[in-house]
């Protein structure tokens, strides 16, 4: 099978290339690296007239005349190579807005995939129109929404939420509503919103590449390392500011007991490397299940703050903690940690049951032929 993946921003698609690989398949990524994580593409797209005074440019121009320069010149990227991006047997977008782009020319790249390829289908793995509908109309689903409805976050840091929320956005999100095969979910915080849509197919989870991960059991011999790695863009996305408020109690409560590392913005080919002396990993506060970034870590045997709420435990028949569950809550925080640094076996068996969990339902061999049977289905 000729397979085209189009958008990367947590790995999902690389570590999906690399399983239809094994299987034997053809497989290209188009779309942009996602900046200071870099990832690797094989297509890429530059973002273009996003900082400095041609950001400045920018602005005023869009202002003015509802012109944007960035999206017209990815578009002008996408022609450039639109040869390369036809004749495949199956085109999965990694979201309604996988080009980054305004309706105009984000309609015109999709339109030119639609007519030119056999079957498109459509991730739903961070934000787009049904998500954050479901999410605005149901305040109580644990979300980033949230943090917004609780003015935590500006209007303006959550630009990229609230776009789907615009005119523009439902066009849009209903012309690919229209012309696609059909949705996929990567996990339940995705799951939830689509269930009993018509066009969603289920959720298959996020594949992980093992191979890649070295898993080291957890062993404790003095302190405890913590370790924050904190992207300043969804600074209030993931609760950061409440894992630093946290992790300063932990530095004065535990002092000589626990070691603390925090990274921001760094690439991700060194992130993924920050953290490998850690016991402890804090990644997100807002989250039902884990995201990309704590799978990799859990593979690796970290012990993982992020989502793992009582939906996630009952759809894996989970017995036991494979990561603790977190909410934007200081007192809870310290609680969880002083948990964990005052029972350090606790810790080495989370490690140990992360990888496990892992290996079993997040193997990307599994999960690539999981999406060819979905693929293949409909």
């Amino acid at each position: 099978m000729k397979v085209l993946l189009v958008g990367e921003f947590s790995r999902l698609h690389n570590s999906l290339k690399e399983g239809l690989q094994e299987l034997g398949h053809e497989v290209t990524i188009v779309g942009h690296q996602d900046g200071f994580k870099n990832y690797p593409v094989d297509f890429p797209l530059r973002k273009k007239w996003d900082s400095g005074i041609l950001k400045k440019i920018k602005i005023v121009v869009h202002t003015l005349s509802g012109f944007d320069i960035s999206s017209y010149l990815t578009y002008c990227q996408f022609q450039k190579n639109h040869q390369n991006f036809m004749h495949y047997d199956v085109v999965q977008l990694i979201n309604e807005n996988s080009f980054y782009c305004q309706y105009f020319y984000e309609k015109k790249m999709l339109q030119f995939l639609f007519k030119n390829n056999k079957k498109v289908f459509l991730l739903s793995c961070g934000y787009d129109y049904l998500n954050v509908k479901y999410c605005f109309e149901n305040p109580d689903y644990k979300s980033v929404i949230q943090a917004y409805l609780c003015e935590r976050i500006s209007a303006k840091n959550f630009a990229n939420v609230l776009k789907f929320r615009t005119p523009s956005f439902k066009k849009l999100h209903d012309y690919i509503y229209t012309n696609t095969a059909g949705i996929i979910a990567t996990d339940l915080d995705y799951h939830v919103p689509l269930h009993g849509n018509k066009k969603y197919l289920g959720l298959i989870p996020n594949p992980i590449n093992n191979n890649k991960i070295e898993f080291e059991p957890l062993e404790i011999h003095g302190e405890i390392v913590i370790f924050h790695g904190i992207n300043k863009v969804n600074y209030y996305k993931k609760a950061n500011d409440y894992f630093e408020k946290a992790l300063d109690q932990i530095a004065v409560k535990y002092k000589s007991k626990v070691s603390i590392i925090t990274t921001r913005d760094v690439p991700y080919s060194t992130y993924i490397n920050s953290y490998n002396k850690a016991h402890i990993l804090l990644d997100q506060g807002y989250a039902n299940d884990q995201g990309y970034n704590a799978l990799e870590a859990m593979a690796k045997g970290k012990v993982v703050f992020t989502g793992a709420e009582i939906a996630f435990t009952k759809h894996y028949n989970l017995t036991s903690r494979v990561a603790v569950n977190t909410i934007a809550n200081v007192d809870y925080l310290v609680n969880e940690l002083s948990y964990l640094i005052e029972n350090p076996n606790e810790i080495i068996a989370i490690g140990k049951r992360a990888r496990a969990f892992i290996e079993k339902e997040h193997d990307y061999i599994a999960i690539a032929n999981k999406y060819l049977e979905t693929w293949t289905k409909y």
